[in-house]
């Protein structure tokens, strides 16, 4: 099977075909860096995290663009509230999602334009759109006229009809009710403080839509592959990319529009008023890890709604814990007998990963193929039916799918303090001062390291 993705611009899967052949270009809606990233915006970032590793376990060279917003609406308003500068006030939160972007194991963009740093962009689109009749300027604000482009509406499948001509909205964000005029450029009020640009259409701040058209054509082109987000970004942020973007250059912006269902916590909407609203940071300060957060929302096809659940938080511990013992098993197995099924079980699971992610990246049905691999192998191991070139193989395989999951948890790397208190701990237990031990052992499991005591000797491994 070919690769597929379903476009939300048509409303069909369709066969992924790049502009140019082994290249991809791709945009994807970054953080407003005005609070910590919630886990929603979370589970859209490592949905675009595995389409980028999938695109690359496939061999395509990707060059990913993902915008941080420096500027709108809450950010003045909330720096303004703390009487800091603005970046004085945006800069600990990119910080922190690049601290929350390592710790989920999110591969890092090629670029990460800001907002406020590509103002001459934004400027120079606007001129154009007014030139071309789309857009019009009131006391120094700028608007986009949508009843000036024809195909407005297109991608959320908008019904016009009861589109009042002249109706304007300001903010950066409403509703779908709002079929409006939007903002391309805010004139500078007292509100704003501080917060302007001076420039050649005038003293003020650029709308929110019009950061990622201006970026994203900056650093892809002004036609390029796909683009990404969470279902709320369809209307009215892409819509208004869309006319933006193709009211400057007269031709079609983006091939394949990907979009992420929407995350509810316990069965309910994420809201800080039922106190279900988590960022990460919440999580990992109740004992669970990165890694069973990234497995939690990986594991939920993109375009279903995530439930995510403290039960399923636990589970996710324990599979990656099974799928962790697995390579490490593996690293140190000596082989035995070949009945010769191994290869077939290998080629199966390979086969069957590639074929489901090729479907509109269906992850669970590749994690599925996964841990068959998993238990097919163990059960051959078990049995003494598994050489050690046959082991190799198997072990080969799921670093290739680790490439696209990303869960494996390094073992290199360990503190010599650490691996000091491991050597004491074991002279302690030939000294039969088991009560020493078991305070080094404690000590360890409280660091996230756990030991495991086996006939061969100490084996180490992370808390997942």
């Amino acid at each position: 099977m070919a690769l597929q993705f379903k476009n939300t611009l048509t409303g069909k899967k369709e066969e992924f075909t790049p502009i140019e052949p082994g290249m991809v270009r791709m945009y994807t809606c970054g953080p407003t860096v005005y609070n910590y990233a919630h886990i929603g915006n979370f589970r859209t970032f490592m949905f675009e995290d595995l389409l980028r590793r999938y695109l690359l376990y496939k061999g395509y060279k990707v060059t990913q663009v993902m915008n941080i917003t420096d500027i709108d609406d809450k950010i003045i308003r909330n720096s303004q509230k703390q009487g800091k500068k603005l970046r004085e006030f945006t800069d600990p939160y990119t910080d922190a999602f690049f601290e929350d972007l390592d710790t989920l194991g999110i591969e890092r963009a090629e670029i990460y334009p800001r907002a406020t740093e590509h103002i001459d962009e934004m400027v120079a689109m606007i001129k154009t759109l007014a030139d071309r009749g789309l857009a019009y300027e009131i006391d120094g604000n700028y608007y986009f006229k949508i009843s000036a482009f024809n195909d407005y509406g297109k991608l959320a499948k908008l019904d016009l009809a009861s589109l009042k001509p002249g109706a304007r909205v300001a903010s950066d964000e409403y509703e779908k009710e709002s079929v409006s005029d939007f903002a391309l450029w805010k004139a500078w009020d007292e509100k704003d403080g501080e917060i302007f640009w001076e420039t050649e259409i005038g003293k003020g701040r650029p709308g929110w839509h019009l950061e990622c058209s201006a970026m994203s054509m900056k650093y892809l082109g002004e036609h390029f592959d796909i683009h990404t987000g969470g279902v709320d970004n369809v209307f009215p942020h892409h819509e208004n990319e869309i006319a933006q973007s193709e009211g400057c250059t007269g031709h079609q912006f983006v091939n394949y529009w990907l979009h992420a269902e929407h995350l509810i916590v316990e069965g309910k909407k994420m809201s800080k008023s039922l106190g279900n609203y988590f960022n990460l940071r919440d999580l990992m300060d109740k004992g669970y890890s990165g890694m069973a957060v990234r497995y939690v929302l990986l594991a939920t096809h993109y375009r279903q709604q995530l439930n995510f659940t403290f039960h399923g938080l636990d589970a996710a511990a324990k599979a990656l814990e099974r799928y962790n013992d697995f390579i490490r098993n593996l690293e140190s197995y000596d082989g035995g007998e070949s009945d010769g099924s191994a290869g077939e079980i290998v080629e199966t699971a390979r086969s069957r990963f590639e074929e489901q992610l090729d479907d509109d990246l269906n992850i669970s049905g590749a994690l599925g193929a996964v841990f068959d691999l998993i238990r097919d192998i163990n059960r051959l191991k078990a049995d003494g039916k598994l050489s050690a070139d046959e082991a190799e193989s198997a072990l080969e395989l799921i670093r290739r799918f680790d490439t696209v999951l990303g869960f494996e948890m390094q073992q290199a790397g360990i503190e010599e303090e650490i691996e000091e208190l491991i050597r004491q701990r074991t002279e302690a237990r030939k000294n039969k001062d088991f009560a020493t031990a078991d305070k080094i052992r404690d000590e360890l499991l409280s660091r996230g390291i756990v030991l495991e005591d086996t006939p061969q000797g100490v084996i180490w491994k992370r808390k997942v």
